[in-house]
């Protein structure tokens, strides 16, 4: 089974849609493997978001993210990693068709309801950053 990693963004907490987003990964056949709630610290997004911690847009990111406590959590199915990004529908939810995650429930490119992992590389790299490996079941 393959996994990928998601966090149930600050928008999604604070619109009570994480039993929505949740069901809708499950409906889709995918199950959890690990969730825990948690506060993205200054540190974790800088790591977590490496790859535009030196653009001039980043302190919006590192703000929001770290503006109230997230879900994280790994999911697995077959082919997981690119299903859930169909799933979620484009990252800009402005561009999200309806019946996707973003498309019925985000605001914009950063208010989008849920992260998920890019790649299979991706998806072992972010959750290692967040999860031992007790924490990981099935």
């Amino acid at each position: 089974m393959d996994k990928t990693f998601i966090i149930f963004k600050p928008d999604c907490m604070a619109k009570g849609l994480v039993g929505k987003v949740l069901s809708r990964f499950e409906e889709a056949g995918f199950t959890l493997a690990a969730a825990k709630m948690m506060q993205l610290t200054p540190e974790k997004l800088k790591e977590h978001y490496a790859h535009v911690a030196d653009k001039p847009f980043f302190p919006e990111i590192e703000e929001f993210m770290g503006s109230r406590p997230v879900i994280v959590a790994v999911l697995k199915g077959d082919g997981i990693v690119a299903k859930v990004r169909d799933l979620l529908g484009p990252t800009d939810s402005t561009k999200a068709p309806a019946g996707t995650i973003r498309g019925d429930f985000g605001e914009n490119m950063m208010v989008n309801v849920v992260h998920a992992s890019d790649s299979d590389e991706n998806a072992q790299i972010e959750t290692d950053r967040v999860f031992s490996p007790d924490e990981l079941l099935g």
